[in-house]
């Protein structure tokens, strides 16, 4: 396995600006995710915002052959949803927008849940909890405690209300690449697993379903699905861990306390 690559203190202060910015482009998209939009349309106005009113670049375009700045994962989509002209929001939906974005060589990651017009109590309350299960992994870290750790509080706190944690997609370790080491799954047991330094950075990004944890890969190759077809749920934040526990590194302003 690679090693985990430490962050010194101007290479935080890198990663802290590209999460600032990324944070920004929620900022950007929250007046415009409303019902009659495409997910061609959210794209495009992402990749506008980052490439012009940023002067950033959007990470996700081209790697592994991707051709967009972000997924578009709805209601029953668990992730990699991928944008389309023909793919209108309606009003009841809830949409994953999973965004990366680098600046002067270091990236930041992180998805966002919308709740599009009228949507079921049902769907507001797994958007809600997977949120909170994010927090509960994220609050789990700080040096010392261990990768096992932060998938555990996720999955406790999941199965708790009445939720399964998808186990094929994890977090990753991030900086100078999309992906490093180490990997970040969303369950676990306490005290196992890599322990946490100063220095790391990671995501951490609980997909959640509403019904069991199966999913299925779709025909095009890319888009994951939920097997039962009941909703799934992700959030997403780039965490660093600090000398006494952990920063956020795409925290929003309405995340703000």
């Amino acid at each position: 396995m690679a090693s985990v690559i430490l962050k010194n203190e101007s290479e935080l202060e890198l990663m802290r600006e590209s999460g600032r910015l990324l944070a920004s482009v929620f900022t950007y998209l929250d007046q415009h995710i409303k019902v009659g939009i495409s997910t061609m349309e959210i794209n495009n106005l992402v990749e506008d915002f980052i490439t012009n009113t940023l002067n950033a670049r959007p990470a996700s375009k081209g790697q592994y052959n991707f051709p967009f700045v972000l997924n578009t994962s709805i209601n029953d989509v668990v992730c990699h949803g991928i944008p389309s002209t023909s793919l209108l929001l309606k009003s009841g939906d809830i949409i994953n927008v999973d965004i990366t974005l680098e600046k002067n060589g270091f990236i930041a990651d992180s998805s966002k849940m919308y709740v599009v017009g009228d949507a079921s109590p049902l769907a507001k309350r797994l958007v809600d909890k997977t949120y909170d299960a994010m927090w509960h992994g994220i609050r789990a870290v700080k040096p010392g405690a261990t990768l096992g750790d932060i998938g555990y509080a996720i999955q406790k706190f999941a199965s708790s209300q009445g939720y399964s944690v998808v186990r094929q997609y994890c977090g990753h370790g991030i900086g100078q690449e999309m992906h490093e080491e180490p990997r970040v799954l969303h369950y676990g047991k306490p005290n196992s697993g890599i322990v946490l330094q100063e220095g790391m950075t990671f995501t951490i990004e609980p997909m959640i379903n509403q019904g069991e944890a199966k999913i299925k890969k779709k025909r095009d190759g890319w888009t994951i699905v939920t097997r039962d077809k009941k909703l799934s749920a992700q959030w997403e934040h780039t965490i660093a861990v600090t000398a006494d526990g952990y920063e956020v590194l795409t925290l929003r302003d309405e995340e703000r306390v």
